[in-house]
């Protein structure tokens, strides 16, 4: 089997890899050719309204609910699991600041030390878990993506650093890493050659000729074009569109956005909540079609968002309609919201499904993707029977189209640590976790 060949396409500081070719592992090789499991973290604010997003039914027979419309075509390659808990985000002595422990515990499982001061405490998360061990394998050890810049300093929710409130992935007890909201930053890790600077040296050389990143790899996709066959040609061709697909995307953003105070040039942020979460998530479904990446978060908002939704008729603020104290017309827009995220769920799921792997599966089949959140009723502010789904075959490790009830609640560190083991990265413990979650 042919491994050793050139799995990157490279110009002018630039460089492309390579979706799964034939030319990589050729279609005889495949049943024996293990394509890499991915895992991602996507993260909802403020719980849900669950008398629309509660499953009907347990196991294969279930029924979806109201909520998860937009997912129906994905049944058979997600499961719902219920009775998850993460008992760190609860006061436990320190008074009021939900979201902020929330959002802090929803990856490391751990309590935060309450504190808007520099001494902030927490754990390693999850993903930086896998990335740390799993950071030869690929160009990135781990992507960290979001909707809002990130926030290390100040004072948020009730005495909480700001830290814990807008970073969900964390290196080490006190070094959070900020996830990146503009899609232009992440093109340009994803497909820059060499350090920040050369990075942003090279994007100012196509800015100046006026050129795509694509028009720097031409030449030498020419020259590998002469070494494929059909299938393979076909789809670098189609895999080089959607690059400059996205590119564009990207550019017609800046295009519309004014600079803001010290950023220049403007950022690439759309202002419509759901293209930008869209744009996000074609950059993750490329960095893991082309093992740029094997490990990514994604906060869709930060715990406590009181962000509205214009785009779907509502106008109230998110946190705000949470807190509804049974109020039907508010439960009825938290349910729309939630279905609003289901939507940009299904893309992800469609995005990897669409891919092609190494093994002739597809991205997803190979793909562990938690969508879920460490508030369950944002009413109330609890912290158990989580909303919790797992979606992709995890390689074959997973039995996805289920509703698993768990018999008994369990912290959902443990699902962690079974996720981990999948991936290879050896973890005795996380958070509170107490075993590994079982029937997945």
């Amino acid at each position: 089997m042919k491994y050793q060949r050139r799995k990157f396409l490279r110009g002018l500081g630039t460089i492309v890899a390579l979706p799964a070719l034939e030319y990589l592992a050729p279609r005889k090789a495949w049943a024996t050719t293990a394509a890499p499991l991915r895992m991602a973290f996507i993260m909802i604010p403020n719980g849900v309204e669950w008398a629309h997003w509660r499953p009907k039914g347990e196991g294969r027979d279930y029924q979806l609910n109201e909520t998860f419309k937009p997912m129906a075509r994905f049944k058979d390659k997600f499961q719902i699991m219920t009775g998850f808990a993460h008992h760190n985000a609860s006061a436990l002595g320190d008074g009021a600041g939900d979201h902020a422990r929330a959002n802090a515990t929803f990856l490391t499982g751990c309590h935060a030390r309450k504190t808007s001061g520099a001494d902030i405490k927490l754990g390693v998360s999850v993903d930086q878990i896998a990335a740390q061990q799993l950071a030869h394998l690929t160009r990135m050890p781990s992507l960290e993506l979001g909707t809002e810049q990130s926030r290390r300093t100040g004072s948020c929710d009730n005495g909480y650093s700001c830290s814990y409130q807008y970073n969900v992935s964390w290196a080490s007890e006190t070094v959070p890493l900020p996830p990146e909201a503009d899609p232009r930053q992440v093109f340009e890790r994803m497909f820059g050659a060499g350090p920040a600077d050369k990075r942003q040296e090279a994007y100012l050389t196509r800015q100046r000729q006026r050129k795509s990143l694509v028009d720097f790899v031409v030449a030498d996709a020419k020259d590998l074009s002469r070494e494929l066959g059909a299938n393979d040609r076909r789809k670098m061709d189609q895999y080089l569109t959607s690059v400059r697909a996205i590119e564009i995307q990207i550019e017609k953003a800046e295009r519309f956005k004014l600079p803001k105070a010290g950023a220049s040039p403007p950022d690439a942020i759309p202002d419509d909540h759901g293209a930008h979460i869209r744009m996000m998530f074609d950059l993750m479904a490329l960095a893991f079609a082309t093992d740029s990446t094997r490990v990514a978060t994604f906060p869709l908002a930060h715990e406590g968002s009181n962000r509205s939704f214009n785009e779907i008729g509502i106008p109230e603020g998110h946190h705000h309609l949470s807190h509804h104290q049974l109020a039907a017309d508010k439960m009825a827009k938290i349910a729309r919201i939630d279905m609003f995220y289901m939507e940009q769920l299904a893309y992800l799921l469609g995005k990897l499904d669409a891919a092609k792997d190494a093994d002739g599966k597809t991205v997803l089949d190979n793909s562990m993707v938690l969508f879920g959140c460490a508030v369950s009723d944002g009413n109330r502010h609890t912290h158990a029977d989580l909303p919790v789904i797992l979606a992709g075959g995890g390689g074959g490790t997973l039995r996805p189209g289920r509703h698993v009830k768990l018999a008994a609640e369990q912290p959902l560190s443990n699902l962690f640590l079974a996720m981990l083991d999948r991936m290879g990265a050896k973890a005795d413990k996380l958070g509170d976790s107490t075993g590994r979650a079982e029937d997945l």
